[in-house]
């Protein structure tokens, strides 16, 4: 009996799986949530892919909040970039302020840009939890390739199916790429910097939209300037006041689907420097706790081929921000 036992205790200790751990750094590479990874390597360690998919999804709509959201899109490429090895989505920096999201894997290229023009229309609010579901499928795409490596089951004809997959998936997006033209900018006053000869940007390396969220709609006839910092000081600071300092670069008014016109030059290379954006909020909400907002960033050296893109997400008694691309 007592041999028996051992004999059954090896068989069922043989069927058992080993419970996969994850690291933040390797979750951050499936969502680009840091908020998400902390706490997806808390609950950790997993018995199964099913049981990491359900933990993920109930951090991911439960516990992440706007901001999170908002960086695990934007560590996704824009259409007709180069994405990483292992993406499995597009991205298109549109009206919105953040990107288009989609899971390309299992789609052709006419499938992805029908979705692109179908969602197109839809309200901010609709089209952020359209984007919020795309990205959990495309994490869930990534945690099963994790968890399969963690398993050592995958063969290397399975490694070389999903990287075939994923450049199918890389090559409709540059297809799609093709497809899309440059944001449309109306007339405005602009400062006068000097631009290019040939410039490879499609649009000012600064530009922003607002959103009004109390109504769930862009904010349209708000009036808009950007500043860059000038003043004797390498940079303002705080608690400091100045009667000068600040040169103008451009203004204009967001129009109907809540974006600014074009406030400064398209150029390849953007100055280095702090820049201020500044929204009168009173003329558009009189009744509302801001007179004006202004936003000050920063642009370093190593960034300058970049784009800036610095939406204003406004209510009546409240307002936030983030980098957009």
């Amino acid at each position: 009996m007592l041999t028996k036992y051992f004999f059954h205790q090896k068989k069922k200790r043989k069927k058992e799986r080993p419970k996969m751990e994850y690291g933040e750094e390797e979750l951050v590479a499936c969502c680009g949530s840091t908020r998400f990874a902390q706490q997806l390597a808390k609950a950790s360690p997993f018995s199964s892919l099913q049981q990491a998919i359900a933990a993920a999804r109930d951090i991911w709509f439960n516990k992440v909040d706007v901001h999170g959201w908002l960086q695990a899109f934007s560590a996704h490429p824009q259409i007709g970039q180069s994405p990483s090895p292992s993406a499995h989505s597009t991205s298109a920096q549109e009206k919105f302020g953040f990107v288009f999201l989609i899971c390309a894997s299992g789609r052709s290229t006419d499938e992805i840009l029908t979705e692109l023009k179908k969602r197109y229309p839809n309200r901010p609010i609709v089209e952020f939890e359209i984007a919020a579901e795309e990205q959990m499928k495309i994490t869930e795409l990534r945690l099963a390739k994790l968890f399969s490596t963690k398993e050592n089951v995958s063969s290397t004809g399975g490694d070389q199916f999903h990287q075939t997959a994923s450049k199918k998936a890389e090559d409709r997006v540059s297809v799609i790429g093709g497809h899309l033209t440059a944001t449309t900018v109306s007339d405005a006053s602009v400062g006068k910097t000097s631009a290019s000869p040939n410039p490879t940007r499609t649009r000012p390396p600064i530009t922003t939209h607002v959103l009004d969220v109390s109504r769930g709609s862009p904010a349209a006839g708000i009036e808009v300037q950007l500043e860059t910092w000038k003043g004797p000081q390498p940079r303002p600071l705080f608690g400091k006041s100045y009667t000068d300092g600040w040169a103008f670069l451009g203004s204009s008014t967001t129009n109907n689907d809540g974006r600014s016109g074009q406030l400064m030059s398209v150029v390849d290379d953007v100055n280095p420097g702090i820049y201020r954006i500044s929204f009168n909020t009173g003329k558009y909400c009189p009744s509302g706790f801001f007179p004006y907002v202004s936003i000050v960033f920063e642009i370093k050296e190593t960034q300058k081929r970049e784009h800036f893109h610095v939406p204003l997400l406004l209510s009546p008694f409240s307002f936030s921000t983030y980098r957009g691309s």
